[in-house]
């Protein structure tokens, strides 16, 4: 049995795909996301937490800061890549991986695994799981 917690933010980007699986999202168009990001860990630290929901919701925030209001096309960090819902939701992962994982300055040693979900709509959202 594993414990998780999941904090939630958002965010607002304008992007394009290339190739002709995606139709008329070939052109330039925006994209408003739910995010919620669920940390995972085998037992609670010795507070008796997964993880600080103060400190989730504040790296959260400043990842999703970081990306929104921007034209992802014009990002250099995402030149050549379609930056699909699972794109972004692994981009996601991974940054707060580096706040959290073991190697990290201030890494929760006791975390296992972060989940990234980004909701398109109420009807459709994508997720990326990685371990720590």
């Amino acid at each position: 049995m594993t414990f998780s917690v999941t904090v939630r933010d958002h965010m607002m980007i304008a992007h394009s795909f290339t190739g002709e699986t995606f139709g008329p999202a070939q052109r330039l168009h925006g994209a408003t996301f739910i995010v919620d990001a669920t940390f995972g860990a085998d037992d609670l630290d010795a507070d008796g937490v997964v993880v600080d929901i103060g400190r989730a919701t504040a790296e959260l925030s400043e990842i999703t800061a970081a990306l929104s209001y921007r034209n992802l096309d014009d990002e250099p960090e995402f030149a050549g890549m379609n930056t699909t819902t699972e794109a972004l939701c692994r981009v996601i992962a991974d940054r707060l991986a580096d706040r959290f994982g073991a190697g990290s300055a201030s890494g929760s040693r006791h975390l296992t695994s972060i989940t990234v979900t980004l909701h398109e709509s109420h009807i459709a959202w994508a997720s990326y799981s990685r371990p720590l």
